[in-house]
């Protein structure tokens, strides 16, 4: 369990310097939302345990957060009122996303599996079994028909976001995965590892492109640039590293 409170740290420092301005996660067991004035303009109190992921919807007008009481939450961004929790995981809930179009939710859990809900009914549509350890990280792709999971059993999954079918698994990495993203035109991959590389992959194929090596310690969080020129990484070595390919 100490593993994990150090990973959800990270994690979550990541999310502030991610979200600088929007939302963050909090080990309070609330969701703030803050401006570019650095105002708390509200405090979101309802979960019963740590507040482990949080993400806006598309349109700005709502906001989810994952927990360790088990539970997903949908919040009204404007209220702060709680418009409805998720419930199915068995486990902590470590990561969410919104699909681009605001129709699904994903969610990672330590209970291994990954499940897709409706985003305005809240209901369950699919679980998704496949990894065999804790789904850290999850992603959509940019035109939101895939998404993207990295897990503890140190593999990348690609799934279909309608069928839920694992189109690829991505294996590589020699640690934990702790981190994916998709490049802005969804073209690849991007991760993240306690083995202290970041991983560049081919989205369409699966085929590992380079292997980035640099940190010292765990690579906790990975993005790309806008533009897709860029990758950027923090670590438990206490830097971030701008990579760019020569």
């Amino acid at each position: 369990m100490k593993i994990i409170k150090k990973i959800l740290l990270i994690t979550i420092l990541a999310t502030l310097f991610a979200n600088c301005g929007n939302s963050t996660g909090s080990g309070e067991n609330t969701v703030k939302v803050d401006y570019t004035k650095f105002t708390c303009l509200k405090t979101l109190e309802g979960h019963s345990n740590s507040v482990t992921s949080v993400a806006y919807s598309p349109d700005g007008k709502k906001i989810i957060s994952g927990s360790e009481d088990k539970t997903i939450k949908i919040w009204d961004a404007n209220t702060g009122a709680c418009i409805k929790t998720l419930d199915g995981h068995s486990e902590s809930v470590l990561s969410v996303a919104y699909s681009p179009d605001g129709t699904k939710i994903i969610s990672g859990s330590s209970d291994a599996n990954i499940k897709i809900w409706d985003a305005n009914t809240g209901q369950c549509l699919k679980t998704l079994e496949g990894h065999i350890n804790t789904v850290w990280s999850v992603a959509f792709s940019p035109d939101g028909t895939k998404f993207i999971s990295g897990s503890f059993d140190g593999i990348i999954k690609i799934w279909d976001a309608n069928t839920g079918e694992c189109l690829k698994t991505l294996v590589g990495h020699s640690g934990y995965v702790l981190s994916v993203a998709y490049s802005h035109d969804g073209t690849k991959i991007i991760s993240g590892s306690t083995d202290n590389t970041i991983k560049i992959w081919d989205a369409n194929t699966g085929e590992c492109l380079k292997t980035l090596e640099g940190h010292s310690m765990w690579v906790g969080s990975v993005a790309f640039s806008p533009d897709g020129t860029k990758i950027i990484s923090g670590s438990y070595d206490k830097t971030i590293m701008i990579w760019r390919e020569e």
